[in-house]
Parts: C-alpha cells; structure tokens; sequence
C-alpha cells in the first residue's frame, strides 16, 4: 500500500512537468509564429563569416538622430542594432579616428526589413524604376544595413578618412557612387578591400 502511495504524487509530479514544457513549447511556437508573421524574424545566411545563423532582421536602427557635430546638414545615429562584431569594429574604427582628431557621424546604419522597405520604395519613386532606384538603395534581401554590418559616413571628409583607414579594422567602401558607404567584415582586415563596384547594383 505504502508504494502505491507514494507513486502517485511522482506520477502526477510527472504529469504536471510534461504539461507545463509543453505549455512552454507550444508558447514558443506561438511566439516564432507571429514574428514570422510580422516580417520580425528570418533565418539568412551569415554575411560576415561561418554557416547559417539566425537574425532578427526585423530589429529598427534609429530612424534620424541628433545633428552631426561638425556638419549639422547630416546626423549622428546611435550605432544600435548592427551586429555585435560588426559594432565592436565600429567602435575600434571611433577610436582610431579620434587618435587623429577625426569625427565620424553615422548618417546612416542599422534598418530594419520594413525600414530598408520604404527607402527602396522612396528611391523608387524619386528615380522612376526599380533599376535606377537600385543603384542607391537596395531591396531589403540584399541590404547589408538590414543585415547589420554597414553604416553610411559622414560629412564627406569624414568618409574619405575611413576610406584611407578602415581597411585594417574590416571596415571598407564598395561603392563608386557612393563615397559613404561602408560594410564591415572580418576579411578585410586580412585580404584588404575589394575593388570598388559601380553601384549597388554592380553596374
């Protein structure tokens, strides 16, 4: 008598656990589900180094900033959002600069899908066909700032300085058209920067 007694609170012990992970496996679901959903989470091939990985590409950057403090026609966002390597680098490329006496605004950095999205549309719009809006700004899917490991510098001698010197810390320009425009990668700093392409679009 003792051991049946004694197994039925085990067994219903048991039973409440196997309830309650599964509450929480099915909530998860729930959750992966809706920002599926809303465009807030998407699995995209590591652009920077190693296989797979999982990001939140749907994760804002700030929509403006502050005016840029030595050229107030720019601003200066906050780098939140990029990739936490792509962010230390950032950091490392402040200090550099600032060892020269240089100041550098991001002008531009993290978006998110929905941001990078109507930018796409805007150019659009201003240049008239998806083609010519390309060479500026591109889709979503082929956005390194939507990735987060790329950010626009400013004021231009700003951006000629991190051109000269970013290489070194994985930080490199990869645009003619676009003199601000930087992405950041590990192999940079290893291989030096690539030849810069026409546009965003390679032509």
């Amino acid at each position: 008598m003792s051991g049946e007694s004694s197994a039925k609170p085990t067994s219903s012990r048991a039973r409440r656990v196997v309830w309650i992970l599964s509450a929480l496996v099915l909530a998860a679901a729930v959750t992966v589900a809706s920002l599926g959903a809303t465009d807030r989470l998407r699995v995209v091939p590591d652009p920077v180094a190693g296989g797979p990985v999982a990001m939140v590409e749907g994760i804002p950057g700030p929509d403006t900033g502050p005016a840029c403090a030595i050229d107030a026609r720019y601003v200066d966002e906050l780098p939140e959002g990029l990739r936490p390597e792509a962010l230390d680098a950032w950091h490392r490329l402040l200090t550099a600069a600032g060892a020269q006496g240089v100041r550098l605004c991001v002008n531009d950095g993290k978006r998110s899908t929905g941001q990078q999205q109507r930018e796409f549309d805007e150019a659009v719009r201003k240049f008239g066909t998806e083609e010519l809006a390309g060479k500026y700004v591109l889709p979503p899917e082929k956005s390194m700032h939507v990735r987060g490991t790329a950010v626009d510098v400013q004021p231009h001698e700003s951006a000629v300085w991190v051109e000269r010197n970013g290489g070194p810390l994985g930080w490199c320009r990869r645009y003619e058209n676009e003199q601000w425009h930087f992405e950041y990668t590990p192999d940079y700093a290893v291989t030096g920067c690539p030849a810069l392409l026409p546009s965003a679009t390679g032509a």
